[in-house]
């Protein structure tokens, strides 16, 4: 049990230089948790609601002052000198005082910022690392997870100069941490001289750090994936494999898929996803479809399902309700995880279990707008998940991340598959 002595919060930019909140926790023991939360740009319809202040004067409208002030006055004087079991508890309680249905009245970013905080306290209460709290709060095994680094972006993520999103590239052997960031870095510098010596261009990277140059079509963005990972010296789909987020949300129009100067209906598009799974080795495609229609989702699963993860983003929102319909309707196979999707950890939980009862696969992911927290390693780590989604290997709150998994695979004698 925890009895908590005050909340507090701060607002912090985060990696788009956006505000965000920092909240801390301090438990009547003297035990501090903090932690500050991240912020999408490809943001799905049933996500829960950030509060963001309005004022355009400031921050563009961005800021997030009022979400501070409901940590600071209103959570915190409910909750302080209150005695709470568990996460769930405390986490229940706050969704009750906020009493929305997708927490708009105090914010998601707010009330997701104390559930991470009290968790961080909790665990240091303990005398825990966090990883190891989390994974006692989930019932699993601690076991570090894949991980999935972006190599290639466009889509909301690079100003749309291409239509899908990002691709990524996987190991496909549970290798450590150190050797997959090894093999990545290795891909990401022949990514590096083939956009130079194709495009004549400089370094430039999206909001997670994937490169961006501007491809002439989708096809062309893989086939670049795949000429990097062998010009560094590696094997596509046997030591390298692609992922893919393709994000086809923000290229639905009007019921049609519009994409590499195609307007595609949801057979066409269908299609065209399982050309690119026969032609490259893709193992995963995340949002291949609208967020809404079910009907697709169901069919490219039918089609691609048996040997590809159906990874569901802004379908699913981390959303147990979602997750229960997609499982209902055999529409995917694998949940992309945002803990900030849904507001709480307790919440973000149940739908782990749900997606892990259902056989899925489970990526931990993190969201464009970052910070340099690395409380995203740990939960991934705790709650077992097959891989994490970070981002590249050249931004500090990417690396932030990547960094926190070395230090558990080596300190805490932590290994891919447990």
């Amino acid at each position: 049990m925890s009895e908590i002595r005050s909340l507090s919060a701060l607002e912090i930019l985060d990696s788009r230089g956006r505000p965000t909140l920092l909240a801390t926790c301090q438990l009547a023991g003297g035990a501090v948790g903090r932690a500050s939360v991240p912020s999408g740009a490809s943001t799905g319809a049933a996500e829960a609601l950030e509060l963001r202040d309005g004022d355009r004067q400031r921050h563009d409208g961005l800021g997030c002052l009022k979400a501070v002030s409901n940590i600071k006055r209103e959570i915190n004087d409910a909750v302080s000198n209150r005695k709470f079991d568990a996460q769930a508890d405390f986490d229940q309680y706050v969704i009750a005082l906020d009493g929305s249905e997708n927490k708009a009245r105090l914010g998601a970013n707010a009330i997701l910022a104390v559930s991470l905080a009290f968790c961080r306290a909790q665990a240091a209460q303990r005398r825990l690392p966090l990883y190891a709290h989390l994974a006692q709060i989930s019932g699993a095994s601690p076991r570090l997870p894949l991980p999935m680094i972006n190599l290639f972006s466009g889509g909301a993520h690079a100003g749309s100069q291409i239509a899908i999103q990002d691709v990524q590239i996987v190991l496909r052997a549970a290798q450590s941490i150190s050797r997959a960031l090894e093999i990545t870095a290795d891909v990401f510098r022949a990514a590096v001289k083939f956009m130079r010596d194709r495009y004549n261009m400089r370094l430039l990277t999206a909001d997670e750090g994937g490169l961006a140059p501007p491809f002439a079509s989708s096809e062309a963005m893989l086939e670049a994936a795949v000429e990097a990972i062998e010009l560094a010296g590696y094997r596509p789909g046997i030591d390298v494999a692609l992922t893919v987020d393709v994000a086809a949300s923000q290229f639905y129009v009007d019921g049609r898929y519009q994409i590499d100067g195609a307007s595609l209906d949801r057979e066409r598009m269908i299609s065209k996803l399982e050309s690119w799974r026969g032609a490259y080795p893709i193992i995963s495609l995340e949002d291949g479809l609208d967020e809404a229609d079910w009907r697709g989702w169901k069919g490219l699963h039918k089609r691609l399902g048996a040997n590809t993860m159906i990874l569901g983003d802004d379908l699913l929102c981390t959303n147990p309700s979602r997750i229960a319909r997609a499982i209902d309707a055999s529409a995917a196979n694998s949940l992309l995880l945002k803990v900030n999707q849904i507001g709480s950890l307790t919440e973000a939980l149940a739908a782990l279990r749900l997606a892990r009862g259902a056989g899925w696969k489970v990526v931990v992911s993190a969201r464009s707008g970052e910070t340099e927290d690395d409380w995203l390693a740990d939960l991934a780590v705790g709650w077992a998940g097959e891989y994490i989604k970070v981002g590249s290997i050249t931004q500090s709150e990417r690396l932030a991340k990547y960094n926190r998994l070395l230090y558990l695979e080596q300190m805490e004698d932590l290994s891919p598959g447990g």
